[in-house]
């Protein structure tokens, strides 16, 4: 097994749980388990293919049966990139009623695959197990060796090129992000459809008792393992994208929260009964924890403004000293009893809206407090 393979089955597997982690997340999508279960039989006839190549057997199958197993799961793995696009097109419905048509040659195709197996002599069995690494030794021109290997490479090649087809044509209408991961599924498709149009060729080029010459065959085995490893990418790409997208916002708030410490930290310490969580968070979960970061923010942000609005009416007038060093003034004479009109005045105003620009400002006053 060369490195390019060894590249394929790993981004296969990883893809593999992707597809499971979206799946579990959303069992009901239609769409998501058709691509689930095509990189599920993607990553099952890489395992096949790396035990029927060494003409051995495996978990009690003989390796023409092993090699039979793979085709069959390469079949389905066809059909179920045309059910993905037939979920994500069409009403539900519509959709099961072409699977149920598009089931048909898959059908037709594991038929014919299961019969030239049966039939095939006992004396060329383990022979044609091990064919395609063989290059062009063995039961070539074997009937049933030829049939095998045909039927499961022009099935792949109608799957693949409708497919190929279908992602051209959504990918015009599609958001950036969904574009670009259909641009690079197109690259993979194309590299999957030439290289089963020379697997195509060299089975009927061996079947007539011929070979096709041997860099040709091998160029079409790269693209293959290329175009696979493209697939796989171009379908996790938008999920990825929209993953590293949330990791950013997940990281600034986390970081916010951590700025807003010293703020949150002398307010809670004048107004505890304005904390939205009545029981405090460990010292260490405080500092490590990765799990809850939207809701902490967002809370420890409520609770600054909340605290800044309480104690703005001891706060002295805009004046010649920092709104940190007034903001202390204003804690103590609080902590002091201080009379003062009980009149809320802004502090530290956001020169925008939203909340991303409030906890703006509050990180600048949290800051300046470390100095003071």
């Amino acid at each position: 097994m060369n490195q390019l393979q060894l590249t394929q089955g790993l981004v296969t597997f990883l893809a593999l749980g992707l597809m499971l982690y979206l799946l579990v997340r959303a069992p009901r999508n239609a769409a998501l388990r058709a691509v689930t279960i095509l990189v599920a039989c993607w990553a099952g006839s890489f395992a096949l293919d790396a035990v029927a190549v060494h003409g051995i057997p495996a978990i009690g199958l003989e390796p023409i049966m092993t090699r039979l197993t793979e085709h069959v799961l390469q079949a389905a793995a066809g059909y179920c990139l045309i059910a993905f696009y037939l979920f994500s097109a069409l009403d539900l419905p519509a959709a099961r009623r072409q699977a149920m048509w598009q089931a048909v040659p898959l059908g037709a195709a594991v038929l014919i695959m299961t019969g030239a197996t049966a039939l095939m002599p006992a004396g060329i069995r383990d022979a044609a197990a091990v064919l395609p690494s063989s290059k062009g030794a063995g039961p070539v021109s074997a009937p049933t060796v030829g049939l095998l290997y045909l039927t499961v490479n022009v099935y792949m090649f109608y799957a693949f090129a409708t497919a190929l087809l279908w992602t051209r044509r959504y990918a015009r209408g599609a958001e950036p992000r969904l574009r670009r991961g259909l641009a690079l599924t197109s690259v993979g498709l194309v590299g999957i459809v030439l290289a089963l149009a020379v697997f195509i060729a060299a089975n009927l080029v061996r079947w007539a008792g011929g070979t096709l010459p041997m860099p040709v065959v091998t160029v079409g085995i790269a693209a293959v393992l290329i175009g696979i490893v493209l697939f796989l990418v171009g379908v996790a790409y938008p999920v990825l994208g929209m993953r590293a997208a949330a990791l950013r916002v997940w990281w600034q708030h986390r970081r916010v929260y951590r700025r807003l410490g010293p703020l949150w930290t002398v307010l809670n310490r004048e107004f505890p009964e304005d904390a939205l969580n009545r029981v405090p968070a460990g010292r260490f979960r405080d500092t490590f924890g990765l799990t809850g970061v939207h809701r902490r923010y967002y809370r420890r942000v409520i609770e600054c403004r909340d605290g800044l609005v309480r104690v703005s009416p001891y706060l002295e007038p805009d004046g010649a000293a920092p709104l940190a060093q007034r903001l202390c003034a204003g804690l103590a004479a609080h902590a002091a009893g201080v009379p003062v009109p009980h009149r809320a005045q802004p502090v530290a105003v956001p020169r925008a809206d939203g909340l991303e620009a409030d906890a703006r400002e509050l990180v600048a006053l949290s800051d300046a407090l470390r100095g003071v």
